[in-house]
């Protein structure tokens, strides 16, 4: 709480409350009559008007005081911050087929497979990190594809939703629904994509200042009905951007396979269609990367934050409420204003003074 500038300076009125007590204070001011003994009226007792003399002055004082606080103009001032964000729309397209089970990458000093590998590191793209600062302020989707390509998780600001998404992806086990359908996979992110345009939320205008998919595989397209290049297209068309990382080390990895009823890890090659990756992106303005160990991707999710911020402005915006004359809400209650209960001593002091506790003359 504050005062309005300069009706503070009438705060230098308060030492004039004290008239309120000049009839005390000062014994020639009140009337009086002389008795040559005094005895007879101090044996007799005083009254209970006698005994509440004091509070008709009191009264006067609290509301001369509540008088010159109001005409001080206490103010509480009341900031808001409205933010103006220019966010950025990603799509977040991940390969789920059954060569995500390749154990060539490490998480926490242990071996693991790529698919927890870009778990991690997408996690840490989306909270933040010690070297990601998180994207809290865009709108994030998810889809997954193997044989086929599905929406695990729309645009949202939900990240934590987005999240619990991705740890629910696993790798395609069964035969008929293992493959890699990039195309597919792609196309479904622009579609999710071309349609989004700008969400508020009740402290934040969030406008969309570019439309992005970061494509992860591992392998080259086998399935779907799409070719990665028309899918490209499609997403250039739709002013979308797409960032393409191929994941795997190279030469030689390590699969887990069934052999007699146990799991045996088998060195297969690793064959990224590199070529296509790198197609894709130059068609939308993106860029491809290429991600031999957890190291690298987390490299690589470094650089595309990097390139694609998000601007935030923030307008403050302060109200001022005038206790004097205004409610005002602390820790739940609602305080009323200052000359309510100004008004209400007055009343008091006013009956008392003509009533009960009037004295003379």
């Amino acid at each position: 709480m504050s005062f309005h500038h300069p009706s503070i300076w009438l705060l230098l009125l308060l030492p004039l409350a004290l008239l309120a007590w000049a009839r005390w204070l000062l014994p020639r001011l009140r009337a009086h009559v002389s008795y040559s003994d005094t005895s007879l009226a101090r044996a007799a007792g005083g009254s209970l008007a006698q005994r509440l003399r004091w509070l008709v002055p009191t009264l006067r004082t609290l509301v001369l005081v509540g008088l010159i606080v109001a005409l001080a103009r206490p103010i509480k001032a009341d900031e808001q911050v409205r933010v103006q964000v220019e966010g950025v729309a990603i799509m977040l397209v991940v390969d789920r087929s059954g060569s995500m089970r390749a154990q060539d990458f490490v998480v926490d000093g242990e071996r693991t497979d790529r698919l927890t590998a870009v778990k991690d590191v997408v996690r840490d793209f989306v909270e933040g990190d010690g070297t990601l600062p998180g994207r809290p302020d865009d709108l994030l989707g998810l889809v997954s594809f193997a044989r086929f390509a599905d929406t695990i998780c729309p645009l949202t600001l939900d990240h934590d939703h987005l999240l619990a998404a991705l740890d629910a992806v696993r790798p395609a086990n069964e035969r008929g629904e293992d493959g890699t359908a990039i195309g597919e996979g792609l196309a479904l992110a622009v579609e999710r994509l071309r349609d989004v345009g700008s969400r508020a939320t009740p402290d934040a205008q969030h406008r969309i200042k570019s439309k992005v998919i970061v494509l992860l595989t591992d392998g080259e397209n086998n399935a779907g009905e799409i070719e990665p290049i028309t899918a490209a297209e499609l997403a250039a068309s739709s002013g979308v951007r797409v960032y393409t990382i191929g994941t795997g080390t190279r030469g030689l990895a390590p699969f887990p396979v069934e052999v007699l009823g146990r799991t045996v890890m088998q060195m297969q090659p690793v064959s990224i269609d590199e070529k296509a990756l790198t197609r894709i992106a130059e068609v939308t303005g993106g860029r491809y990367f290429r991600a031999t160990d957890t190291a690298s991707l987390r490299e690589i999710y470094q650089e595309i934050d990097a390139l694609e911020k998000t601007r935030s402005d923030q307008r403050r915006t302060v109200l001022f409420t005038e206790l004097a004359v205004e409610p005002v809400r602390w820790h739940g209650w609602s305080i009323p204003p200052l000359l309510l209960p100004v008004a209400i001593l007055l009343l008091i002091e006013l009956t008392l003074g003509w009533t009960r506790l009037r004295t003379m003359p």
